[in-house]
């Protein structure tokens, strides 16, 4: 792992941290408050405006999604499909990623994979309904309103323009208005560009050993996932975002209470997660449960918890991903740096290295 960075929150007290280096070759050291893409983490953001248009009366979460965006789902689909299907992935819409990024499909196996998508859309700009058309023609994940999810992008990229509909603003405007500046970031916000404003890190990757050595992608158009993963944040605002959202200052607290209903989910990696509307439930044993979320962008890995009282947080940034490598079967193997974040997971959250989190 080239660099680390994070900030722990406990009862008023704040500890910032950082090792290794944000470019390696420079040498140039990581440091505490650095910028990041923190993917995914993006969609608590998305889903908390989302909830905000809720309880204006402006969306209702079961109300079929068609209603609103007739011409994006039409059809049976979208009567059967509803905002809240769209929120904690039950909605059966499979993402897009495959066919926006076709020379990864198939992974490790296949005879084309290459590294080639990843390169030829660094400067792509992709138009949502291009992406959100990719998912939908896709066979579908599953049924709509199944009791167990299928985590996807397409969704959120659905979410996005459902905002768009019902405010007149775009996305990611109404986001930085309304949940952002309402939350008091200073250091978050959508890129205008392919590149990150501010101190930065590189961001490397790996694909599972696809890329050897890690190449740099700090450097990347991001309207391949927009609403739902392109933020670039700092550890210390996503403490302060989750703290305002889970002391029901960003959404009311029967939003919070809506968000944090959960059902299984089966994430990008393969793994099962208990999810909510744009929220993770993470249990520690011993130590209590955790609200949050996790993402990913290319080279760029964060993490961010809060514990259910408000009293303990943690906000973890790396700058290498998907650095596991297949066996002859196509499974990523252990690695030693999913011990040493375990580890880190565990003294963060609880004050023991040994304690660690399950999200399934």
């Amino acid at each position: 792992m080239p660099g680390v960075f994070a900030e722990v929150r406990d009862r008023g007290r704040t500890w910032r941290g950082a090792s290794g280096t944000a470019d390696v070759t420079t040498g140039r050291p990581v440091t505490p408050g650095l910028r990041h893409r923190v993917g995914s983490v993006t969609k608590t953001f998305t889903a908390a405006a989302v909830m905000q248009q809720v309880e204006r009366g402006r969306i209702r979460l079961d109300a079929p999604i068609g209603g609103y965006l007739p011409g994006l789902v039409p059809g049976e689909r979208g009567q059967k499909i509803t905002v809240r299907m769209l929120l904690n992935h039950t909605s059966g819409i499979p993402d897009y990623l495959p066919r926006a990024f076709p020379s990864l499909a198939g992974f490790p196996s296949g005879p084309d994979v290459s590294a080639r998508s990843i390169d030829d859309n660094r400067f792509r700009q992709f138009r949502p309904d291009e992406l959100i058309r990719m998912g939908l023609d896709a066979p579908p994940a599953g049924e709509p309103g199944g009791p167990a999810g299928v985590y996807s992008n397409t969704n959120y990229l659905l979410l996005g323009r459902l905002l768009e509909q019902v405010t007149g603003s775009t996305a990611e405007g109404y986001i930085t208005r309304n949940v952002i500046e309402r939350a008091g970031l200073r250091h978050t916000g959508f890129p205008a560009g392919p590149r990150i404003e501010g101190p930065h890190s590189r961001m490397y990757e790996a694909f599972y050993g696809l890329i050897d050595p890690p190449r740099d992608y700090s450097v990347y158009d991001m309207s391949w996932v927009g609403p739902a993963a392109a933020l670039v944040s700092t550890t210390d605002d996503l403490n302060r975002f989750y703290a305002g959202l889970l002391d029901g200052r960003i959404v009311s607290r029967s939003s919070l209470a809506q968000m944090q209903r959960t059902l299984p989910v089966r994430a990008l990696d393969g793994t099962t997660i208990h999810y909510g509307l744009g929220l993770h439930e993470v249990t520690v044993p011993g130590c209590g449960t955790f609200w949050g979320h996790d993402g990913s962008a290319w080279g760029a890995g964060t993490i961010s918890l809060t514990r259910a009282d408000g009293k303990r947080q943690m906000s973890v940034a790396v700058n290498l991903q998907r650095w596991n490598r297949p066996d002859s079967s196509g499974l990523p193997q252990p690695h030693p740096i999913d011990g040493a974040l375990a580890a880190l997971y565990g003294q963060a959250l609880c004050g023991d290295g040994n304690a660690r989190p399950t999200t399934g």
